[in-house]
């Protein structure tokens, strides 16, 4: 049984930044951003490698629907889509919230591009959505396989200690990794390939117990975590679907510095956490950084905290 579909190209670029690490106060060189973003599949994104995995163990059992987990705008639950329209497989994706009035935007839109077929949970918390999905499932059969929220479970974060080794292979002198943490399993795979010294999480807010997960999912594929985590919670302003002020202003700074664009949710926190370490002296000049570059621009697209975000923006 192969452990893995293949569903993105590989290694994903590593890119210098100097305009960005010269405007947080680094040297020239000391930037630099894992574009996994770049991964290709339903808009890319960091899931795309999870889902290999997962896909895979679908497959193995003689699945023929994927059901998932997601907040409305969920990078995940569109990247599932988009793995089960590659591989013939029926998605369905349970969402939290209503459905919106109006046209479908942003990944919500992608979604039913890529054929998925949508239920909406109401306004419940992410272990009440897992339950609603796993109500799904049994209503399906054996021919149902749950992908975990996130993609993260055991088999998904295994697929981050392969991409922490990939990222020492072309930054073996990484002193820092940051990422922004939603359901854990991304930091929890960077921790086992590249130890808690030297990953840096920067909360989302996606759910109320990210180091307890990280942890968990860590020990379940069999990773020894010693010392502290390196994890920031100074990001998450009113919440998950916020746009906190440091947030913008990591948007704007990555756009008008680098021409990349960042998500609202994701990637954009990441560089907030990253702008706020480098003020407090924990990640310091003359030290290679790596941002993780997760994906996730069709949120832009659809987040609610945009539209007032884009009537402030005016030329540089």
């Amino acid at each position: 049984m192969a452990d893995r579909t293949v569903l993105g190209t590989y290694p994903t670029p590593v890119e210098p930044a100097p305009r960005l690490a010269r405007a947080l106060g680094l040297g020239d060189a000391d930037l630099v951003v894992k574009r996994d973003d770049l991964l290709g599949l339903g808009g890319g994104g960091n899931k795309v490698r999870k889902l290999e995995r997962t896909t895979a163990e679908a497959l193995a059992r003689g699945a023929t629907t994927l059901v998932t987990t997601g907040a409305a705008q969920s990078n995940h639950a569109r990247l599932t889509a988009a793995a089960g329209a590659r591989l013939g497989l029926a998605v369905e994706l349970v969402l939290a919230g209503e459905a919106p009035h109006g046209d479908p935007t942003g990944n919500l839109l992608l979604d039913h591009l890529l054929g998925a077929r949508l239920h909406w949970a109401g306004h419940v918390d992410t272990p009440g959505l897992e339950r609603r999905a796993a109500e799904r499932v049994a209503e399906l059969g054996d021919a149902a396989y749950l992908v975990p929220y996130g993609g993260s479970n055991a088999v998904g974060a295994q697929a981050y200690a392969d991409a922490g080794a990939e990222l020492l292979e072309q930054v073996p002198d990484a002193a820092h990794v940051v990422v922004a943490v939603g359901s854990g399993g991304t930091m929890a795979g960077l921790l086992a390939a590249l130890g808690t010294d030297r990953v840096l999480g920067v909360d989302t807010g996606a759910t109320g117990d990210p180091e307890v997960r990280v942890r968990r999912l860590a020990a379940e594929f069999g990773a020894d975590l010693t010392g502290e985590l390196r994890l920031r919670h100074d990001q998450v302003g009113e919440g998950y679907s916020a746009l906190p002020q440091p947030v913008r202003d990591a948007l704007v700074l990555a756009a008008r510095t680098e021409g990349m664009v960042l998500d609202p949710v994701y990637t954009g926190r990441a560089l907030a956490g990253l702008v706020a370490a480098v003020a407090e002296g924990d990640v310091r000049r003359r030290e290679r950084t790596v941002l993780l570059h997760t994906g996730g621009l069709p949120g832009l697209f659809g987040s609610a905290a945009v539209p007032g975000f884009a009537a402030g923006l005016g030329p540089a």
